[in-house]
């Protein structure tokens, strides 16, 4: 059954990832379908836009967590399948503006919607597809649930005002892109598997705890996608290799970098901020230095150790088939390739 998830090539990943997709499968294909029907609309441009950015696939690991945390914790149905498909509407609106402000040309492998249909239309259906998820959360009638999504996206949006105001800054501390990465994608997660224990009415420790563990592992899954810029395939991840610090993003790999590597190092990344490209400093040896000066170990580190704490975080809830998918989460998540 077809749920709209990018499988990575690996065989052990390919099969982790499988069997956690397993248990809710049939719940992602109903997100599918239902992001389908809630994308047609009078104006054709909006379903032309929609229809494309959806074939583009994805992982949708954010609906699958919701779905996840739902069924561990007794809360699943079209509840959950729609509120599943509200946070994938919020994090494509988020994906659709991130590329309009990078000036992307891609997007997972193939041209992005801003470089197909401009920006103006693409920063309107970003705009359509907030709106629309606000929309298909009220019909549950549900406050804090409503409350949560919203608090989260108004989050989101100022993460990337964040990340505009500090772009090609070189005194960006470590704790700073940490509280990035919480509100650019931490938080969102965080919201997906609370809303899992919100529909369960589990009570408040353990949204608590569920809703830590989104966050836990949201800021993990960040983290490997910041060295995967330093580290991954061209062909897999469908972007340039540190295409980041090309943008002017000084993700946390590139401040161990800078804080490791020395005056070199310094001076390295200071031209490809400056140049907006490789120039003057090759992007091999900018990697290699980040290799060499133990940058890039050091990133690896603090994605497993906010991996591992999420993990921990599970402890009190029962064990199930969907406790056990979950504690697999961020093993799949530190051997993403992509």
């Amino acid at each position: 059954m077809a749920t709209g998830f990018a499988l990575p090539d690996d065989a052990s990943s390919l099969q982790d990832l499988r069997a956690i997709v397993d248990l809710v499968g049939e719940d992602l294909a109903r997100v599918e379908q239902l992001f389908e029907e809630q994308m047609r609309c009078d104006v054709q441009l909006i379903g032309d836009i929609g229809s494309y950015v959806k074939d583009g696939g994805g992982k949708r690991i954010r609906p699958a967590l919701l779905l996840l945390a739902a069924h561990m914790c007794g809360g699943s149905g079209e509840r959950a399948v729609l509120l599943a498909t509200v946070v994938e509407f919020i994090h494509t609106a988020t994906l659709l503006h991130d590329d309009i402000i990078d000036g992307a040309a891609l997007r997972r492998g193939r041209r992005s919607a801003n470089s197909r249909w401009g920006n103006d239309a693409t920063v309107l259906l970003g705009d359509f597809l907030y709106a629309k998820s606000m929309s298909m959360a009220l019909t549950q009638e549900n406050l804090p649930i409503l409350r949560l999504l919203s608090d989260v996206t108004i989050r989101m949006i100022e993460g990337e005002i964040l990340e505009i105001e500090r772009r090609a800054r070189m005194d960006v501390t470590e704790e700073e892109h940490l509280d990035l990465i919480r509100r650019k994608t931490g938080y969102l997660f965080s919201a997906c598997t609370r809303i899992g224990a919100m529909l369960g009415n589990q009570g408040g420790a353990s949204e608590e705890a569920l809703g830590h563990y989104g966050l836990d592992i949201g800021v993990a899954f960040q983290m490997v996608d910041d060295l995967l810029d330093f580290t991954g395939d061209e062909k897999r991840l469908g972007k340039p290799v540190l295409s980041d610090l090309q943008d002017g993003k000084v993700t946390l790999p590139a401040v161990y970098l800078v804080r490791r590597g020395g005056a070199e190092a310094r001076h390295m990344v200071e031209a490809v901020l400056a140049d907006r490209g490789f120039s003057r400093t090759r992007a091999e040896d900018v990697v290699a230095m980040a290799r060499e000066c133990g940058a890039l170990a050091e990133a690896r580190d603090v994605a497993e150790r906010y991996a591992r704490r999420a993990q921990g975080r599970l402890e009190e809830f029962a064990p199930s088939p969907f406790r056990s998918a979950l504690l697999r989460v961020p093993e799949f998540i530190l051997a993403r390739e992509i």
